[in-house]
């Protein structure tokens, strides 16, 4: 019996299965009983291998998925009349059905950024109006890495917004559901652009890169949160059997698997790119993670939905976006730039 052909599409990371070895480590962990809600060996594991990453202040909460991170950092670094500055493209604003307002209670100031990076400049739009009582106080600063636009923040980028935010008296939060496709951009462990230049919490992905389910709200300095085990629970994200969520981002980021399958994202989206770019295509955005962004003519994009999903982004000048994963192959890259060649052609 022939094994049926399983499609891999260019619409989201998020559509990629588990990693095998972290189907493994899930496993491994379904043994025996364990302490229900974190107090199990793998979630004490889980803290050595995320201050190894991160610095020896670094702690670890494991949540179920990334909107769940960053709504109980977020909530977690603000009293409940502050705001957060983000871009206008940031996850937390435009993917998470206003979660951080209707669940969180928090006010989102949002700032124009073409190629999804912060700036000082963009991020002192709207930091003002503080004691003014008719306006949100602005508290922290909320940045992606790798960005929604599939862009890279530098370390001197992100010491930038520290350095600012901190003169003003907010903190730092760090978006890091692509986290390990920076890193692999850059060539840098994860904390020299997190704890080594000032950031404060992290929303550490691991669903992007593998993990069936799971993300943690790491906090790189305890005086910029408050109550984070509390808003956990009150936030539905305190999972009751925690090791399966624990033995997961262990697998994933006590080796170099996270690097591993992020660089192989990234070298996908290269690969794409350089095929896109050979046929002519406008792309839009600077390919540095694992997306590129690329005009399609209607009838070429239409084509190519007959095999593969991909996500439009911008629908007024025919942008979308193809996005790689840890399981992208090569001759599935090579597949979609032949299948686009031949749309091309036939207009």
């Amino acid at each position: 019996m022939s094994t049926p052909h399983v499609p891999r599409h260019f619409a989201s990371d998020n559509y990629a299965g588990a990693h095998p070895e972290v189907l493994e480590a899930l496993g491994a962990a379904n043994v025996g009983h364990a302490p229900a809600y974190g107090d199990d060996p793998h979630t004490a594991h889980l803290q050595d291998v995320v201050r190894a990453h991160f610095g020896s202040a670094a702690v670890a909460y494991p949540v179920f998925n990334g909107t769940g991170a960053n709504v109980v950092a977020l909530q977690a670094m603000l009293p409940r009349w502050g705001a957060v500055i983000c871009s206008a493209s940031a996850h937390v604003n435009t993917d998470e059905n206003a979660a951080p307002e209707r669940v969180g209670g928090l006010k989102l100031l949002t700032a124009p950024t073409p190629d999804g990076r912060l700036t000082p400049e963009l991020v002192a739009r709207q930091a003002h109006g503080f004691g003014d009582v008719h306006r949100a106080q602005p508290g922290v600063v909320s940045l992606t890495q790798s960005t929604e636009l599939g862009t890279v923040y530098r370390p001197e980028d992100v010491r930038a917004l520290v350095d600012q935010a901190h003169a003003l008296g907010m903190r730092v939060h760090v978006d890091g559901a692509r986290l390990s496709n920076a890193a692999a951009r850059l060539g840098l462990p994860l904390r020299a652009f997190t704890t080594d230049v000032g950031v404060d919490v992290v929303s550490l992905g691991g669903t992007k890169n593998g993990l069936l389910f799971g993300e943690a709200v790491v906090v790189l300095d305890p005086a910029a949160v408050d109550g984070v085990g509390y808003l956990r629970k009150s936030g539905m994200q305190l999972a009751s059997k925690m090791r399966f969520v624990s033995a997961q981002l262990v697998a994933l980021y006590e080796g170099d698997l996270w690097l591993r399958s992020a660089a192989h994202a990234n070298a996908m989206a290269d690969r794409l790119r350089a095929g896109v770019d050979a046929l002519g295509l406008d792309v839009t955005l600077p390919t540095e993670a694992n997306a590129v962004f690329v005009r399609l003519p209607a009838d070429v994009a239409a084509a190519l939905r007959r095999r593969w999903r991909f996500y439009d982004w911008d629908p007024t000048d025919g942008t979308v976006r193809l996005m790689c994963a840890f399981d992208t192959t090569t001759q599935d890259v090579d597949d979609l730039l032949s299948a686009l060649g031949d749309a091309l052609a036939a207009r």
